[in-house]
C-alpha cells in the first residue's frame, strides 16, 4: 500500500506533513516501509538531508521507527488520529481471534443495575470547587492496596494505567531521556515512549519478571525511569516474584536518580501474589486500573506514590483534565462493594488460568514450549513471526505478532486466551 502512496514536498516540513496525511488517512498504514531516503530524495527532487530531517522528525514525534535493515516503517500505533477504516485489521471471515488482548465480555460485570442505583442516589450537580479524588473511594483504594502490601499514604486517580504512565513520565522526564522497559512488553507503552520523545532500553525478562542483569546494564546505560509490570505481564504473562521483588529492591535501594513505575493493569484478575517494589527508590509510583477486572471501558486507575510524585501527578492532572469524573468514581466504587462481582471477578481469573494453563499444555504436547504464568496472554517464540501468523491465519486462527511488542527479543508470537473455549 505504501508503494502506491504519492509523496510530496520540497521541504523538510512538507515531506513529513505528507507523510503524517498519509498516515492519518490510510495511504500509509501501520507497519507501512517507507522509501529509502535517497530513493525518495531523488523521486521529490529535494536533497537527502531534507528527506532524512522530515524522517527524524517524524521518528521524535513517535509516528515513525527505524527497523533496521527493514528500512524506516509506521508504528504500529502511530500518535496520529486515522481515519476509522485504517485503524480496522484486514477481515478475517470465520477465523478465531485470539489476538486482541481484551477480556473476555462474557465475564466482565453488568454495569446497569449498578448505573441505575447511583442514578436513584445521585445528589446535587459537583461543581468545579468540589471535584477532585472522592474521600471514599480514596479510603477504599489505600485498603485494597495497602493489603498488597503497597504504601498508599498518598494517592491520586488518572484516567487508566497508561495514561497515569504518560503523566508520570512527562512529570520527572524530558525528550531524549532513556527510558528502561521490558523487552518484550507493552505495545502500547512502546508507543508512548516514542510518542514523548524518549528513549526506550530494553530489559530482558523471563517468567518471574525483569532479569536484574538486564535493569543494571539499564541502569547504567543512563535510564532515568524504569516500568515494570507486577503481573500478568502484556506480552508474556510474567509475574515478579518474591525472589525476584528481594534481588530489584536491593539494585534499586535509595537511588535518587530513577523513577520506579510499577503497572499492576491485571489487579484483581491475577492469581499470583503481589510482591510489589514501591518505595525501593525515591520517587516511585504504583498504578493499579480497574479496566481488566471490570472492563475497559471504565478508565480510572488508582495512582499511588511519594509525595512529590503524586503532587506532580494531580498537579499535571489539575491543569489539564482536572479530576476524573466523579460519576465513575462513584460507579467503581459501587462495583469494589459488590460481593457479587468480586464473585464473579474471581470466577473470571479462574476461567482466564485454566485457559492459559490448557493452551500452555496443549503447546508443549505439540513440542512448543511457551510463557505465560499469568494473566491472558501467552508467549509462543517462534522461529519466524511471519510465517507462523500466516500459517495460523490460513488455519482460521489470528495471532499478534511478537514483533509489536519487541525491542531486541526473538520472534514469537502473542495469543490471548480470552476467546478460547473449555472443553
Amino acid at each position: 500500500m505504501s508503494a502506491r502512496y504519492q509523496f510530496v514536498g520540497a521541504t523538510a516540513v512538507a515531506i513529513s506533513a505528507s507523510i503524517e496525511s498519509g498516515i492519518r488517512t490510510g495511504g500509509l498504514p501501520p507497519g507501512a516501509t517507507l522509501p529509502p531516503v535517497r530513493a525518495l530524495a531523488a523521486e521529490l527532487g529535494v536533497s537527502p538531508a531534507t528527506v532524512s530531517r522530515a524522517y527524524q522528525e517524524l521518528r521524535q514525534r513517535g509516528l515513525l521507527a527505524t527497523a533496521g535493515r527493514h528500512g524506516t516503517r509506521v508504528r504500529p500505533r502511530p500518535p496520529v488520529a486515522a481515519r476509522r477504516s485504517a485503524l480496522l485489521p484486514a477481515p478475517l471471515p470465520g477465523a478465531r481471534d485470539l489476538s486482541r488482548g481484551e477480556p473476555d465480555p462474557r465475564l466482565l460485570p453488568a454495569l446497569g443495575p449498578h448505573l441505575a442505583a447511583l442514578a436513584a442516589e445521585a445528589g446535587p450537580p459537583v461543581g468545579y470547587s468540589d471535584a477532585g479524588v472522592l474521600p471514599e473511594l480514596a479510603a477504599a483504594a489505600r485498603a485494597r492496596l495497602s493489603a498488597d502490601g503497597v504504601p498508599a499514604g498518598e494517592l491520586t486517580l488518572t484516567g487508566g494505567a497508561l495514561d497515569g504512565i504518560e503523566r508520570l513520565l512527562g512529570a520527572h522526564l524530558r525528550p531524549g531521556d532513556a527510558v528502561a522497559v521490558e523487552d518484550p512488553g507493552w505495545a502500547n507503552l512502546l508507543d508512548l515512549v516514542a510518542a514523548l520523545g524518549l528513549r526506550p532500553i530494553g530489559v530482558p525478562l523471563d517468567d518471574e519478571g525483569p532479569l536484574v542483569p538486564g535493569v543494571a546494564a539499564a541502569l547504567a546505560a543512563g535510564a532515568r525511569a524504569l516500568v515494570v509490570t507486577s503481573r500478568a505481564q502484556n506480552p508474556t504473562g510474567a509475574a515478579v516474584s518474591a525472589a525476584r521483588a528481594g534481588e530489584l529492591r536491593s539494585l534499586l535501594a535509595g537511588r535518587r536518580d530513577l523513577l520506579l513505575i510499577e503497572d499492576d493493569h491485571a489487579a484483581e484478575l491475577a492469581r499470583v501474589p503481589l510482591h510489589p517494589l514501591a518505595g525501593a527508590t525515591a520517587s516511585w509510583a504504583f498504578v493499579r486500573s480497574v479496566s481488566k477486572p471490570f472492563g475497559p471501558d471504565l478508565r480510572l486507575a488508582v495512582l499511588a506514590g511519594d509525595e512529590t510524585t503524586v503532587a506532580r501527578v494531580a498537579g499535571r492532572t489539575r491543569v489539564g483534565a482536572g479530576w476524573v469524573s466523579s460519576v465513575l468514581q462513584r460507579l467503581v466504587l459501587a462495583l469494589w462493594a459488590d460481593p457479587a462481582v468480586a464473585e464473579l471477578v474471581g470466577r473470571a481469573a479462574e476461567s482466564y488460568e485454566r485457559r492459559r494453563e490448557g493452551l500452555l499444555a496443549a503447546l508443549a504436547e505439540q513440542g512448543m514450549t511457551a510463557h505465560g504464568s499469568s494473566g491472558i496472554n501467552v508467549w509462543l517464540p517462534v522461529p519466524d513471526e511471519t510465517s507462523a501468523v500466516t500459517a495460523l491465519r490460513d488455519a482460521g486462527w489470528s495471532v499478534a505478532p511478537g514483533a509489536l511488542y519487541r525491542i531486541a527479543a526473538p520472534p514469537a508470537l502473542r495469543i490471548t486466551v480470552s476467546s478460547l473455549a473449555l472443553e
